[in-house]
């Protein structure tokens, strides 16, 4: 694993790029994308809320290929809960899982629960290292 400082859509098109995900729906079936890297992803794609929406109601809340060079992995279970260090583990897991039956060579990840969710890097941080190799860029903004 390899720790990086920039901006996560630089390697849009370049790399996977992972958004921090919850498993929260609206009414209409969408995925609540409502802070961080998962609201500018919905910015930047306007159907991945629905998208994504259907793949929670299909396969539960798991790390999903969102196509276009996305993937979400979720932190918490819903968008009112903290982040859950446990499902952050499970996420992980998942992602190398995910990463080499695809083959990915390059894989960013925001630092999970971190930001808007408020864990340590620290605690978050040894639970990534036991999963990710060098494929895997956790990058943050600040420096």
């Amino acid at each position: 694993m390899q720790e990086v400082y920039g901006d996560i859509w630089d390697y849009l098109g370049k790399a996977v790029i992972v958004i921090t995900t919850s498993g929260s729906l609206t009414r209409d079936g969408r995925a609540v994308l409502g802070r961080g890297c998962a609201r500018q992803a919905a910015e930047r794609f306007p159907n991945l809320a629905l998208q994504l929406g259907a793949m929670l109601q299909e396969q539960g809340n798991h790390v999903h290929n969102l196509g276009n060079g996305l993937v979400s992995f979720p932190v918490e279970e819903s968008a009112w809960a903290l982040p859950d260090l446990r499902l952050i583990a499970r996420s992980a897991l998942e992602l190398k899982e995910l990463a080499d039956r695809e083959g990915w060579e390059t894989i960013v990840v925001p630092r999970p629960g971190c930001g808007g969710g408020g864990l340590s890097w620290h605690e978050v941080r040894s639970l990534l290292m036991s999963q990710f190799d060098d494929r895997f860029l956790v990058i943050s903004s600040q420096s």
